[in-house]
């Protein structure tokens, strides 16, 4: 087959990686034209995954035509601020039966569209699946074993994935619950950003602990309160998502908690990054439709106050240690 990867980032590339690694021509797009140049001169992307060579079989492109010209399976992995944008380009190369796959972990704050949905709003597609779990790129490339979730609720989309992405170290789960696995991929970035800053504030294992725990409690409350089944928290999109991204300091999320744990301003902790942290567009969108929704996140409101109410770290950890929301599992198996 011919796969069509939107993205150039860490991610998009190391996915890229792998489908042509299983004999799938594979076009690695990307907007930059100079960087479409240096991946193709030196057969690496060397500002997003320096160190990982690319496979024969993939071709950096800035060409939009060239990439989705022929592809058979178009997957999305550009950041949450520019999906629309990117995915009312591709309606023009796609169809009902089009197989497109959201690799993008974000919430579109306008209705709180998942990505998913945008993608077939913008299309049309009838056959449109969501690649989530704990995929660290780094890893990935370096071909340490990795598992992961593609959720559709048409199967031959789930089908189709398995052949293209399947290998001796990425194996494929499937999953029908697209809500949930998207939502739960979404939601984690925020509680990342919040053990992140834990860490940085050099807590005990004991916090970390608690703070996972209740991270998965909280999001899964809520993604409940939306209609996801909550047993999809329990897999890799959930849980596995979450323990990886809330430890790792591969995770841009974590990375930008730590800096701000450790002192540093947000914008500082952004600008040395270089890089974006889905999580930060993602809380303020979840903070909102949970008082909408008049769901408990007393997590989530804590961030939100640091972030971007520049409360008091330790005033607010206080406020957490002694509020009265003490229930440890809230939510009950449908039916």
């Amino acid at each position: 087959m011919e796969v069509a990867i939107l993205g150039g980032g860490n991610f998009g590339t190391a996915i890229a990686n792998i489908v042509a690694g299983n004999g799938h021509v594979t076009y690695l797009w990307m907007r930059d034209e100079q960087q479409v140049a240096d991946c193709l001169t030196h057969r690496e992307n060397r500002r997003y995954l320096p160190g990982h060579a690319l496979n024969p079989l993939v071709r950096p492109t800035a060409d939009l035509t060239q990439a989705l010209s022929h592809s058979d399976v178009t997957v999305m992995s550009v950041p949450s601020e520019s999906f629309r944008e990117v995915s009312r380009q591709l309606a023009q190369f796609t169809h009902p039966q089009s197989v497109l796959v959201s690799a993008t972990k974000g919430i579109e704050a306008v209705g709180f569209t998942l990505m998913s949905q945008i993608l077939a709003e913008e299309t049309g597609s009838l056959r449109v699946g969501v690649l989530s779990g704990p995929n660290l790129a780094e890893e990935i490339a370096a071909e340490q074993y990795t598992g992961t979730v593609i959720a559709s609720k048409d199967p031959s989309v789930c089908e189709i994935m398995l052949e293209v992405l399947q290998s001796d170290t990425f194996r494929v789960y499937v999953n029908d619950d697209v809500y949930g696995v998207e939502l739960g991929g979404a939601l984690k970035n925020i509680y990342a950003i919040i053990c992140g800053m834990a860490a940085g504030l050099a807590v005990g294992q004991n916090t970390l602990g608690m703070l996972i725990t209740r991270s998965l409690a909280e999001m899964s409350q809520f993604a409940v309160s939306l209609g996801a089944n909550p047993l999809t928290f329990l897999g890799l999109s959930g849980v596995g998502d979450l323990l990886v991204t809330c430890t790792s300091p591969l995770s841009r999320n974590y990375q930008l908690g730590f800096r701000v744990g450790q002192g540093q301003s947000l914008d500082a902790a952004l600008a040395e990054m270089g890089k974006l942290a889905e999580g930060l567009n993602t809380l303020e969108v979840v903070y909102l439709k949970s008082r909408q929704l008049g769901v408990q996140m007393p997590l989530v409101d804590a961030l939100h106050q640091v972030v971007f109410e520049r409360g008091d770290i330790a005033s607010i950890i206080s406020g957490l240690m002694t509020g009265g929301h003490s229930q440890d599992v809230e939510f009950a198996l449908p039916g």
